[in-house]
């Protein structure tokens, strides 16, 4: 698990050809160097699918929509598919669409979970 000091938490997993990104807490322009590290090491790792669990985020800002666009370019372009797991929390829905982006996304309601 990745903790980042007075920020969001980020626990990535391996699930088969799932790799499952859950995140945590509040998100803001503080943490743009933690999270470019932890969707680069998601990038490297090559799974079939990636499944951004987002559902105990408390606050998002750009930061977060940045981040989950510059995941879903990188994914996009190297042909592999990216889900967010719904339901997003009332912030995150509302930022991504607020912004526009909501449609770009691929969100399904029941995804992988650490219990299966």
């Amino acid at each position: 698990m990745h903790g980042f000091p007075d920020g969001p938490k980020v626990l990535v997993t391996r699930l088969d050809e799932t790799l499952l990104i859950t995140v945590s807490g509040d998100t803001d322009a503080d943490d743009a160097d933690d999270f470019a590290a932890v969707w680069e090491a998601a990038h490297e790792t090559g799974p079939t699918l990636t499944a951004v669990d987002l559902s105990a985020v408390g606050f998002a800002d750009s930061m977060l929509l940045n981040a989950l666009l510059e995941a879903r370019s990188r994914h996009r372009a190297a042909g592999r598919p990216m889900v967010l797991l719904g339901p997003l929390p009332p912030g995150v829905h509302r930022l991504l669409s607020l912004s526009g982006v909501l449609e770009h996304f691929t969100i399904v309601e029941n995804g992988p979970t650490q219990a299966g």
